[in-house]
Order: structure tokens, then sequence, then C-alpha cells
């Protein structure tokens, strides 16, 4: 009889190594990038929108306000009413209407139809990452999925080092209206990408069951994960959409190193988000809890740093690099405590991303008039970071208090 002992692991490692994820995950990364570049890449355009239409930028932000709320509303609703079509479907239909209100936006004169096609294609984006969560576990099965998450979430962390610099760098040489076609014509070519290479139907999946959807939302576990989704959030977003008046009104650097430090900030983001999707993989509930841990202390860090130049960019750094790196554990924890009811969860999460950043940029710009100044950035983004750290260790508790876990739940 051979001895299979020496046989096994390396083969159990060339499978865990081995093939690259499908072809048809980077695909759906690259409908996140685009859709994350034009979530954040009309922040780097709002002069040049305010001044074509005549009204001021703090009224032109409710571009990116339009926005957010489509997400909150459109990631849970819209993959509901979509649930019995394919999966494929879906995806190109949500891509289609992208095409369709960046066309129209790029077009328009009407600052009212400008916000309903940001509120438009925010739809779609919501509706989009959904489901694309759930297609890219699906083609990868449980053992992978964190990985895929985090190569699919990661097409939105590229956005931000990439496609925002280039769309805002874009907007001032040819208009702000020339990053909106520019996305509309990739989301067309992206459209035949998903027609093409995404399978119509994932292997394993059964028949869609809005009963079953609902019926997930009944896991305490699951509304963990969600909490702390919108949690970690509020608490990254609470420093990144501030980090200006902090930079350079508390630190003293100049206007000319903000987008150096959003730079840094979203390699890191990036990097993080990859690695941390694959260490998601095999330690799940350890992956999140240290990675908003250290979240914490370099939030903390700027708040007593935020003086000294080098220190605080470092402090950024790491932040970008661990403080959204959980998010692709979090999403393959909320498909995994949605069971069969995956669709409307991963909806659920990705509102609740969007809710976390509406609540904690509104705190955070309501502090910044308060005692607390230019620090507020770095101190709401600490509380926050408390509270995921102990909705997390809630979930890590409940979990090892399981002796037997449902169907729904899984293994850990």
């Amino acid at each position: 009889m051979p001895d299979t002992t020496t046989v096994q692991p390396p083969l159990q490692l060339a499978r865990r190594r081995g093939p690259s994820l499908p072809l048809a995950v980077y695909v759906l990364a690259a409908g996140t990038f685009l859709m994350g570049t034009t979530e954040f890449v009309v922040a780097g355009l709002l002069p040049e929108v305010a001044a074509d239409f005549g009204t001021t930028e703090a009224h032109a932000g409710l571009a990116v306000t339009a926005f957010a709320v489509g997400m909150i509303i459109g990631a849970p609703v819209m993959p509901m009413l979509t649930l019995r079509l394919p999966r494929r479907v879906t995806l190109v239909m949500a891509l289609g209407l992208f095409a369709v209100a960046h066309v129209v936006l790029a077009l328009t004169d009407s600052f009212v139809v400008l916000l309903l096609s940001r509120f438009a294609a925010a739809i779609a984006t919501g509706t989009f990452w959904s489901v694309a969560a759930v297609v890219a576990v699906g083609l990868v099965g449980p053992e992978r999925r964190s990985s895929a998450l985090g190569i699919v979430l990661g097409g939105g962390m590229l956005a931000t080092v990439v496609g925002v610099p280039l769309g805002s760098l874009g907007g001032q040489v040819v208009g702000w209206r020339g990053p909106f076609w520019a996305l509309a014509l990739l989301s067309a070519v992206a459209i035949g990408a998903v027609a093409s290479l995404v399978p119509s139907e994932t292997t394993g999946r059964t028949a869609p069951s809005i009963r079953a959807e609902f019926a997930a939302l009944r896991s305490g576990r699951l509304w963990l994960v969600l909490a702390t989704c919108a949690a970690v959030t509020a608490g990254v977003l609470s420093v990144y959409s501030f980090i200006s008046p902090l930079l350079t009104g508390r630190t003293g650097l100049s206007a000319s190193y903000v987008p150096a430090a959003l730079l840094l900030f979203g390699v890191g983001a990036l990097a993080g988000n990859v690695v941390g999707g694959r260490l998601g993989d095999t330690r799940p509930f350890r992956t999140p809890v240290v990675t908003v841990f250290i979240s914490l202390l370099a939030m903390a860090m700027l708040s007593i740093v935020s003086t000294i130049p080098v220190a605080t960019l470092v402090a950024f750094t790491v932040l970008g690099a661990v403080g959204l790196s959980a998010n692709p554990v979090l999403f393959s924890l909320v498909t995994k405590y949605g069971g069969h009811g995956a669709t409307l969860p991963s909806a659920m999460a990705t509102s609740m991303f969007n809710v976390g950043t509406a609540i904690g940029t509104a705190i955070t710009g309501a502090a910044l008039t308060s005692t607390l100044g230019q620090l507020a950035p770095p101190v709401v983004g600490t509380t926050f970071a408390a509270i995921a750290l102990i909705l997390f260790s809630a979930l890590v508790f409940a979990q090892r208090r399981s002796v037997t876990p449902t169907p729904a739940q899984g293994d850990v």
C-alpha cells in the first residue's frame, strides 16, 4: 500500500494555491471597479460641477448624497425584485442601467436630472455589488469564498487608487462630463464580458425563494455581522472622508499632500482587501478581530500624533491597509449565515456599509464644529472601531457557545 501521507498534503496545497480564481471573478471585479470609481470621483469634480450649474460646491455635494441614498435603498430592494431572474441577467441589467444613467448624466443641463441620474446609477451599483458577491461565492465554493470576495471587493478598492485619480484628472482636462462618458463606454464593454464569461447559473444554486431570503434575517448572528459592517465602515470613512482638514489644519501640511495621503491609503486598502480575503478563508473569525483592533490602534494613534506629519501619514497608511481588509470576510460570513437566502443578506451587507458611511460622516461633520474640532475624525473613528470590536466579539462568543451549528450557520 503506498504511503499516502507524503502525497496528500502537497495535493491539498496544490488545490489551495492551485489554479487561480475563475476569470469571471475578475470580470465581476472590473464591474465593481467602474462603480467604485463613479461613487467617489464626483467628490473630486465638485468645483467643475458647481461652476457648470451655477451653484455652490456644498449644493453640488448633493450628487454624493443622492448616490449614497440610492445605494442604501437599491441594494436590498432591487436584488429581491429580480430574485427569480438568472443572476447573469440581473448583472447585465444592472450594468445597462448604469450605462444609461451615465449617458443621461453626461448630457443633462438640469441639476435635478443629474441627481436623478446619480440615484439611478446607485441603484444599479447596489444591485450589481449584492448579486456579484453571491455569484462569486457560487463560482468558487465555500472554501475559497473569502478569496473570491476579496478580489470582487478589491475592484472597488482599486477604484480609489486608479479610477478616482484618473477621473478627477480627466475631468480637469476635458471637463467634468468626460469621465462619465468614459464610465458609460466601459460599462458597455463590461456588459459583453459579463454576458460571455459569467455562467447563467452557478453550480448548486437552490431554487430562489423570497420566504427563504426573509427567513435568513431571523439569524441573530447575521445581524451581528451586519452591524459590524456598518460600524467598521463608519469608523474608517469618518477618518478617510475628513482627512483633508486633519492634515491641513492640525498636522500643518499643505493641501498638495492630501492626494499623496489618499493614494497611500488606497494602495494599502487594495492590498489589505486581497490579503484579508485570503486569510479569511482559513481564519474567518480571527481576521476581523485582529484587523479591527489594529484599526482602532491606528485611529487612536492619529489622535495622539496628528501634529507630527510623518507619524500621521504612517498611521493613516496603516489604517488604509487594515481598516477595510475585513470586508471580504464579513461579506463571506453574511453569505454563510444567510444560508439558502444569500441574496437578501448580501444586499443588506452592501446597504449597511453605506449606512455606516452616512452615519459616520454625518457625525464627524457635526463634531468638526464642536470642541473636538480637527480631532473629530480620529476620535469618532476610534469610537466606531471600538463598537465594531464589541459587536464582532459578541459574534465570536455566540459561535463558540454553539455546539452544533445550524445548516444556515455552517462551521467556523
